[in-house]
């Protein structure tokens, strides 16, 4: 079965523009979301799915630079983008991926796929509810589920949020959870503010090893002996969907 993954990104955010240009440790956001997700073992091509604003031109500039497949679509229905992406670029399976989170972890992705690779499940998450810092969700479903939520959903909430027709209609659909052996959910692990992408930055500045990825332990050990650098972006407002356990 063929797995894709869809990175929904943009540099129009209202509250942080082209944040997906920012720089980490000398990267750029949006270069170490994708490059998370080339260290996994379960996703076959990774889309980045933008939209047809002129202000994007960049993102498909970028994409093509580093050999990345891009579509281009609607701004506001992103469920339509993601539609039209996965008929673009045809597979079995879809994982979405926000570009907002520079410290996707690849372990945690692939144990979410092969649950629902396993389980008899229509979508499984791993924020359903929340037990990973916030930035280390990710959804599985099928693109079959994809076309059936593009026909079926007529709520601009719900398109524009993708993956919202699933939870308005949870009682339709079989919904698996991947859980943490420690409720992490208290941090704040994505960029929507300056304060969150200083906090990234502080942490990249004490991690030990300089090569390599960047995972979850090494996250939670510089912030165990620097408890000073979750204080960063501890006043952002948290998203009101993963309070609840909605991505």
């Amino acid at each position: 079965m063929r797995v894709n993954a869809i990175v929904q990104a943009r540099c129009g955010s209202s509250r942080f523009p082209n944040k997906v240009f920012s720089l980490i440790d000398g990267k750029t956001l949006l270069w170490h979301v994708v490059n998370r997700l080339k260290f996994t073992k379960k996703i076959d091509e990774v889309i980045i799915a933008t939209t047809t604003n002129n202000i994007d031109d960049e993102i498909e500039q970028w994409c093509v630079k580093n050999d990345i497949k891009c579509f281009r679509g609607s701004e506001n229905d992103v469920l339509n983008r993601f539609y039209n992406a996965s008929l673009k670029y045809p597979s079995d399976i879809v994982v979405r991926i926000t570009a907002d989170d520079p410290f996707k972890e690849p372990a945690v992705i692939d144990r979410v796929i092969d649950t629902y690779k396993n389980g008899n499940y229509d979508y499984v998450t791993n924020n359903y509810p929340p037990s990973f810092p916030e930035g280390l969700d990710c959804e599985v479903f099928s693109s079959k589920l994809l076309c059936e939520m593009e026909e079926k959903s007529n709520d601009s909430f719900e398109r524009e949020h993708v993956t919202q027709y699933v939870f308005n209609h949870s009682l339709e659909f079989r919904i698996g959870n991947v859980q943490n052996d420690e409720n992490l959910s208290y941090l704040r692990w994505t960029i929507d503010t300056e304060e969150d992408l200083n906090m990234v930055r502080a942490v990249y500045e004490h991690r030990s090893n300089k090569d390599g990825l960047l995972l979850m332990n090494e996250i939670l050990d510089i912030l165990k002996r620097h408890p000073e650098i979750t204080k960063i972006n501890s006043n952002v407002a948290r998203s009101a969907m993963y309070k609840k356990g909605e991505i």
